[in-house]
């Protein structure tokens, strides 16, 4: 595959792909195992998280070998994503137009007001 702006749809044949290779090791592509996914997403944030705490942003620029490390461990947290969304059989399109909507909602939502707002009802 050569290299490209992927689309959603793109990543998630790719994960199903690479899960259709492993599926006799891994588990099924059914929601009761996305919780699973979810928590290695996680996990794999923290490898993220701890690159920017060893490494630090200006390392993160200016080295690439940093760079590509923090990119590829990017790469896990968004291919753990894009399972969860394959064993919640949420579509490409699914995904896209809730992700729309919400994009649409926050161009309009005033966060100093809301913030605001949630600190006013706590008591």
């Amino acid at each position: 595959m050569s290299e490209r702006d992927l689309t959603i749809s793109d990543m998630m044949d790719m994960s199903y792909k690479l899960w259709e290779k492993h599926k006799d090791t891994w588990s099924p592509m059914e929601p009761n195992y996305g919780r699973n996914h979810i928590l290695w997403m996680v996990e794999e944030l923290g490898e993220v998280i701890a690159i920017i705490k060893k490494k630090k942003e200006d390392m993160i620029m200016n080295d690439s070998v940093v760079r590509e490390n923090f990119v590829e461990e990017l790469g896990d947290v968004l291919m753990y994503f894009i399972d969860v969304l394959n064993r919640f059989h949420i579509s490409a399109e699914e995904f896209s137009s809730i992700y729309m909507k919400k994009f649409n909602k926050n161009m309009r939502r005033d966060y100093e007001k809301h913030y605001n707002e949630f600190l006013s009802s706590i008591k």
